[in-house]
This record gives structure tokens, sequence and C-alpha cells, in this order.
């Protein structure tokens, strides 16, 4: 049983009083001074320090304060590092690469985001064809001067004639939903609060959309600690007139998100208790007063919604099969054991699949590459969809209804080749190919296999300029998330391949945790089996060294989110193997990482929670504020947050780095770097010129460290 102790006392301390080198022989000062507090939590007879538990009470005078002085220091050093400018000056060139988002179809007209390279954000675009005119619909900068009013989601109406988006400011998830018409460009007057990850599922008479928002609490306050409901806006009405549709009663964590079925009929309505287990809900919107249809309500695995034919769904699901299968399940009749198995599993995992017309397209993987196959509605006439070569596909939004859909083609050498299909009669053609100043043509690519600690066989993605030398004086960049069954696919990130033109090594590691080999391959990196993720991260690292790619003086690592847990966790335990490392936005307390919201603690399919005991032993071997080691000589560390981060609260590094830098035992700086205009996510979720200040600072720190 978990119980709380506080003890009384707030006594003062210097985080670390190491100097810090600049790599020029010149000593810096000693960090920002940090305060400790006599805080102690009791977990199943163990007392456990929280020196700076102080930090969790965001947006106080005395964390600002220290934020500031943190970022004053980091950046004092960072910045002055002699490759700096230069580098932030090439990556400013290279991220002149164009990004394209798959269109999606509706009405006849095709709606997809843009940014040409230069924009400070990607824009909402549309065309009436293939060969049309692309037309500006929004433009997330006009919203703020800064550009940290972002387009964090939007949904089409089924007329085409409408478009409700949703805006984010400063990298918070909350968002924030308006209605722009389509002809006109101007947005309808209501403004939507209380919503985070939800979608828009507009009704088939386009007339409005269904929606979850969060509860208000006492204060009037929009409150994610409790659970989502459904709603229906009609478009013209303020969001006080908004209609209560559905709320989970029978349980105190599952959270509906609304989705429309293909035909109109049914709301579909995807519970969800954490990542490894949900629900499927139909609504009938035809019947008033109707009750829902549990279609899925085992809570043995993962479901999505493909579409609906008739009296019968078709549903994606990893119930009974690890690997995936798709199933078709009749309406008046959904037990279980009366779903007919259309696609059946197979030995290749499935990544996704959708119905297009009447065409089932299953996203598979072979070794963590991507393969496409085709069937006929009733698992028949399969057939394998010929790709340009080997890299990660996405896209094939589409229903039963479609005739038409898009899909996207990328690898470590294609920014995206964007196509249109007609799965009726199998026309692939090519809609946009992206350009990128990045010179692809000196990149090669290899996949390589490395024994885990146990023995497993785990795949990793090399890229490097051609003609390397295996001489061990490579300078590399190992990669992991590990995490949420999301499989690492040979796909285009200019945030990572941005290393390569410094001359660098990448490494990409598809570690146990992801879904490269189904829901078994997820499962094995899951709570008490946490560590299977660390120690294939540490073999991977291994492998490269006793390979001859590169030398533990020449080796970094970085991971963001459920990443940024992996390079800590992975930095503390093996503190000799690294030169650099770089978590970022990263789940760093595992004590208390579910305490902030709901969503977070949704989290528990993978990580557990401290008040079951044995999670609590599993959380507390590996958890990285608690394993820190006093006199330890750990990596150079630079440690990215967001100040407005509230998917991964930003006092897990805080924390991190307080402790890091008060227990470091040699001159290898520990760095906060904190974007106090900006949240968890990177990609197009940033404005362009902050991630180029962050990336910047990310590879002239480990071009420092590893003595490029």
């Amino acid at each position: 049983m978990f119980t709380q102790a506080i003890a009384v006392g707030l006594g003062l301390a210097l985080a670390g009083c190491a100097t810090v080198g600049t790599g020029e022989g010149v000593l810096q000062p000693g960090y920002p001074e940090t305060r400790r507090i006599d805080h102690v939590d009791q977990y199943f007879g163990e007392d456990v320090a929280d020196p700076y538990r102080w930090m969790e009470n965001l947006g106080t005078a005395e964390l600002d304060a220290w934020i500031d002085a943190q970022n004053e220091f980091s950046a004092g050093f960072v910045q002055q590092l002699p490759d700096y400018d230069r580098i932030r000056a090439r990556l400013d060139a290279l991220w002149r690469t164009e990004r394209l988002t798959t269109p999606l179809v509706h009405g006849g007209r095709f709606f997809f985001e843009y940014n040409d390279g230069t924009a400070t954000l990607s824009r909402l675009m549309m065309t009436d064809g293939l060969a049309g005119e692309w037309r500006v619909l929004l433009d997330p900068a006009t919203l703020s001067e800064d550009g940290t009013t972002m387009l964090a989601r939007w949904n089409v109406s089924r007329d085409a004639r409408h478009i409700a988006w949703a805006a984010t400011v400063g990298g918070s998830d909350w968002t924030s939903w308006r209605v722009r018409n389509v002809e006109s460009g101007e947005d309808l007057p209501e403004v939507l609060e209380g919503t985070k990850s939800t979608s828009a599922a507009w009704r088939r008479d386009n007339t409005g959309f269904y929606y979850a928002r969060y509860p208000q609490n006492a204060a009037g306050e929009w409150d994610d600690r409790q659970q989502a409901e459904v709603w229906f806006h009609a478009l013209g009405t303020p969001q006080a007139e908004d209609v209560h549709v559905f709320s989970v009663t029978d349980h105190p964590t599952r959270t509906p998100f609304p989705q429309m079925s293909s035909d109109g009929r049914h709301l579909v309505l995807s519970v969800y208790e954490n990542n490894r287990s949900n629900g499927i809900y139909l609504l009938p919107l035809d019947v008033p007063g109707a009750g829902v249809i549990r279609l899925v309500d085992s809570w043995d695995g993962v479901s999505s919604y493909l579409g609906t034919v008739g009296g019968t769904v078709y549903v994606h699901t990893n119930i009974g099969a690890p690997k995936g299968r798709v199933v078709a399940i009749d309406i008046a009749d959904p037990e279980p054991a009366d779903w007919r198995d259309v696609v059946p599993e197979s030995e290749l995992p499935i990544e996704d699949a959708s119905v297009v017309g009447e065409t089932i397209v299953v996203h598979y993987l072979e070794d963590a590459k991507s393969r496409v196959d085709l069937f006929a509605l009733d698992g028949g006439s399969r057939e394998t969809l010929a790709l340009p070569g080997i890299g990660k596909v996405s896209g094939f939004t589409g229903s039963p209804a479609s005739s038409e859909t898009f899909f996207a083609f990328e690898s470590f050498s294609n920014p995206g080749t964007v196509f249109h299909f007609r799965p009726d009669t199998g026309a692939v053609t090519s809609f946009h190919q992206k350009s990128t100043a990045l010179d692809t043509d000196t990149l090669a690519t290899k996949q390589v296999f490395f024994a885990g600690k146990d023995g497993t066989r785990v795949p990793m993605f090399i890229v490097h300029r051609k003609g390397i030398e295996l001489d061990g004086a490579n300078p590399t960049m190992l990669y992991g998330y590990g995490g949420f069954g999301v499989s690492m696919l040979p796909g285009w990130d200019l945030r990572l391949l941005g290393w390569l033109d410094l001359g660098g090594v990448l490494a990409i590691a598809n570690l146990r945790g992801g879904g490269e080999y189904g829901a078994d391959w997820h499962v094995a990196g899951t709570r008490e089996r946490k560590q299977n993720v660390f120690d294939d991260f540490i073999a991977a690292a291994e492998w490269l060294i006793a390979e001859g790619w590169t030398a533990p003086e020449k080796l970094a690592i970085y991971g963001r989110s459920n990443g940024g847990l992996l390079v800590g966790a992975v930095e503390l335990q093996r503190p000799e193997l690294f030169a650099a490392a770089g978590p970022a936005v990263g789940v760093l307390d595992m004590l208390r990482y579910h305490t902030p919201s709901a969503n977070a603690r949704a989290w528990l399919g993978d990580y557990g929670l401290a008040e079951i005991e044995s999670d609590y032993r599993a959380q507390r071997a590996y958890s990285p504020v608690h394993n820190v080691q006093p006199g330890t000589c750990y990596p150079a560390t630079i440690i990215h947050t967001g100040k407005f981060d509230d998917r991964v609260v930003p006092w897990h590094s805080y924390k991190f780095a307080a402790a890091m830098q008060a227990a470091q035992g040699c001159d290898k700086p520990v760095l906060l770097r904190t974007e106090t205009r900006a949240g968890h996510a990177a990609g197009g979720a940033k404005p362009r010129h902050m991630l180029i200040d962050e990336f910047a600072e990310l590879y002239a720190f480990f071009a420092w460290a590893l003595d490029m």
C-alpha cells in the first residue's frame, strides 16, 4: 500500500559545485543554486526521498527564476561552442525541405498540410484535383507573432463546406476548436474549449460534429484528471448549448473519443483504458434514446474501426492475434466467438489497415520495413502493392464509400513521394515529390541484427555517408524509443538525418516495447519487463563498438519522450559506454509520472503504477530520477524540455537535471534547456526557428563532446 510522509525542514543546497569545461580549457562557474527539501514518500515499507518535489508546483516565482538561471547557464555554454553558429546556419539551410501530409479526400476535394521548407509553420491547403491549383485555407503563422499558436488537428465536413480546426498555444496539448467556411475562409463565431486529443466527428447531414471534452472542476477550470465526455456541437451555436451524448459510467478511468461510422448511421466510440486495451462501442444515431452497442468489449487487446458495410463492421484488432488480424463483426451479434477472420493473423505483423471502397489495405512490417497487401472485402484476391523501394508507407485513409485515396512513401534518402491510388483499377499516380536540401545521393543505409542481453534478435538501421571506414572512430548518434507499440521504420526525419550532414553516423535500434513484431514484441518491453528495452539499447551500443563503427568516446545517445526515459535510464546504468546523452522531454520520475493527468495515468500499460508493488519494484530499479549515484562520472548530458509541456510535464526534466548536476563526479557538463514557449511535441508541432535552435544546440553539444 502507498503512503506518504513529509518531513519538515527546507534546507538549501548547491546542485553541484563542480566546474564545467568548454572544450578549450576555460572553466565556467558552478551550476545555478538549487534548493533541496526533506521530503520522503513511503512505498511498501521503503522510504524514497524526493528533494525536488517543490518543482512539481509549476509557475511559481522561485521555479521560474531557477529555469531562467539554468537557461542562462546552459545557453552560455552551448551557444559559445566553436561550431554552434556554423551548425545552426547549416540546419537552417537543411530545413528548406518540403513537408506535405498525405491528402485526405472530401467531397471530391483534397485537403493537406504543406510547408515549402521556409515557412514558420505548415499551412492547411486544398485543391480540387490532382493537377489543380493549391489554395491556402489556413496559415497558422497568422495566429500569433512568434508562431507558437499552432494547428493541432482538423476535420472536414462530408460536403467539404466546413472545416473544424483546433489550435494549441505554446506547445500545450489543450486545444480550442473553431469552424471555418471553406469557400469564404471566414470562421464561424463559436469557440470550443476543454479539449485534448479529440477529433471532430461530423454528422452525415453536416449540421455539426461530435467531440470529446473534459469536465470542469469546482473552480470552473477544465480538468483533465477526470474522464472526458462526448458532446455534440451544432454549427453556429455557442458551446454552452452543446448537447451531452455519452460518458463512461461503469469504469473510473476509461475515456471515450468519437468517430463517425462510414455510413453515418452510428457514432463510433473508441473507449481507451490504456495503450494496451480499448473498446469500440456504436451509438445508433437514427434511433432516439438508443443505447450503445458494445461491439468490442473484452479489454484484452487494441482494436480500431475500419468501416461499415450494411450490417457488418470491419475492425483491425490484436485480440487473439498478437500480430494482428482484420475481422468482420455482425452488428446484431457482436460476440467475439462469432467474429469472422477476413485477413487472418500471419507471420508478418500488421502495422495498420484501412478499407477503401471494396478493398482492404493492409500495411505489414517485414523486419521493420513496410509492405502493403490488398484484399477483397471477403479476404480473397490478395496482391502486393509495388513500392518504390525499402522504406516506410503511410496514408491509405478511406472508407467503403471511397473510390480513391493517397499514400506516401519515404526512406532515409527520400523525404517522401506522395501517390494517388485507386484500388478499383490499381492505378497509382505520383501527386508530389518532396524536395530536400540534404545531399541524399551520398547516403547509404544498412540493416543489421544484433543479440540482446537475453539472446533476442533485434534489428537496427545504420545510415551513413558512403565510403565510411570501420575504424572505431566514427562519431555516432544512437537513437531509440522502445515503447507504446510504436515502430521505428526507415522513414524520413530531418531532426535525425541532419546529424549525417555533420559527418556523423546515425543508428536507429528497433527495441522491444515497439510494434515492429506485433503485440508480443511490445509487451516484452513493458512494466516488469521494461528493463529489456534498456538492455536492447545497451546491446546495440556494444555491437556498434565491437563491429568497429564507433567507440565509447565517439558515441552519443538521443531519444524523446519515452525515448527520453530510455536515454536517461541507460546513461545511468552504463555511463562508461557513452560520451554524450540527450534525453528530451523525457518521462524521468517513474514513481509519479501518473499524477498530473488522466492521460498520463493511461500510460500504465507500459509503465505500471507505483501503487502496485510489483510495478513499484520494477520502476524503482530504473527510474532515472531515483537512480542517480553521487560521485559517478556521467556522460556529458543536455536535457531539453518545454515549459508548457502538459503531456510529459517538465518537472520530470527539472528533477533529473538537478539530481544529475548535484551528483556529477567529473567535469562533463549536465545542461538543462527549457524552451519557454513550447510544449512536448517536435516535428511540425513547433515553429521552424525553435526546431532549428533545439537541434543546433543538440548537435553542437554532441560534436563538442565527441570531439568531432
